[in-house]
């Protein structure tokens, strides 16, 4: 009995594997532990399998692909209404090997070595700059008990500490100051930390020429620029432009029915990172555009119209496409572009 299509449950030490024959008859259901599974698929003929796109996803597709093996992954939200039964193992498998094979089924990009290895350190990156947000407001908050409001900011922070703590008069006892102290320096730390990160992010952005052209799009620097590469991978899995800002989470949901379009916010799926990283670049663009740009601009003209919020995130969306059509086509980024049937329209 030829299998045709796996499922695989991913897991720690123990994966839940499911396979089914050409018409569909369950040909393989069984556990197979972290050590064995290499070689169980070197010895199993090429096939479809499934998996879930969560935490180690990427190496086993890379790993069971170089078997000669077909691998797609699917977000979890995708692959649940598939499941029969109550959650288990057995019934998470089973639903993956279903939801693989389906021929409408969306299916994520996979990363290269690449891709992950700067993807963390975006996510280490990410880690201190909340860390040293949280220890700044912790800072702060103290202070306020004693009376001393510093104003918002990390750099207020840096500025005003040295000065409260030479202050022999504003009644600190020496204990806080000497708390003070000892956070300030984690927080210099941390800020340290940050930085170089940052400056590795930049190196890995200038040797590689896609992330290069992306930070030509006012409102995507390299920081930006390098994760959306690392992300999206190949851009040419998306059908268009729309597909990888709906993938991003910066298209409107839908609450349509009987013929009636009803638009709400935008969805926010996909990684919360990168569209983050979207939306605070386009409101840098916009608060340049406020005085700057010309008066019909596309953008001046937006703002003018709707809440200056709404036309960052449709900035935002403007930018991931344009992003998509740089990746997918290899083309630079052209300010003065004009689409063909803008021209003639004319």
């Amino acid at each position: 009995m030829k299998i045709t299509t796996i499922g695989i449950d991913l897991a720690k030490e123990v994966f839940q594997i499911h396979g089914v024959d050409s018409h569909g008859k369950v040909a393989i259901r069984k556990q197979v532990k972290r050590k064995d599974m290499a070689k169980f698929f070197a010895n199993i003929e090429p096939c479809l399998i499934g998996m879930e796109a969560c935490g180690s996803a990427h190496h086993w597709s890379r790993k069971l692909g170089g078997f000669g093996h077909t691998v797609k992954l699917m977000a979890p939200q995708f692959v649940k209404p598939y499941v029969k039964t109550n959650k288990n193992d057995v019934a998470d498998a089973d639903a993956i090997c279903e939801a693989v094979g389906r021929p409408n089924m969306r299916f994520v990009p996979q990363k290269t070595v690449e891709q992950q290895a700067i993807l963390s350190v975006h996510r280490a990156r990410q880690g201190f700059v909340k860390t040293r947000t949280a220890q700044g407001n912790q800072i702060r908050g103290l202070l306020s008990e004693f009376g001393i409001v510093i104003p918002k900011g990390i750099d207020a922070i840096a500025k005003r500490i040295p000065e409260i703590l030479e202050d022999a008069e504003n009644g600190l006892p020496g204990t806080i100051r000497q708390l003070l102290d000892r956070l300030t320096k984690n927080l210099k730390e941390m800020d340290r930390q940050v930085n170089e990160l940052e400056a590795q992010i930049q190196r890995w952005h200038k040797e590689n020429e896609a992330s290069s052209k992306l930070a030509e799009i006012p409102g995507i620097g390299p920081i930006t620029a390098s994760a959306i590469v690392a992300s999206v991978g190949d851009a040419r899995e998306f059908k268009n432009g729309r597909q990888m800002a709906a993938w991003m989470g910066l298209v409107p949901r839908q609450n349509s029915s009987g013929g009636k379009q009803t638009l709400l916010g935008i969805s926010k799926r996909g990684d919360t990172y990168l569209r983050t990283l979207l939306i605070h670049g386009a409101r840098a663009v916009t608060r340049f555009a406020e005085t700057k740009a010309k008066p019909d601009s596309w953008l001046r003209q937006l703002m003018g119209r709707r809440n200056k919020n709404v036309a960052a995130v449709a900035l935002a969306n403007k930018n991931a496409r344009i992003a998509w059509a740089i990746l997918a086509k290899g083309v630079i980024f052209r300010p003065d572009y004009t689409p063909a049937a803008v021209v003639a329209g004319a």
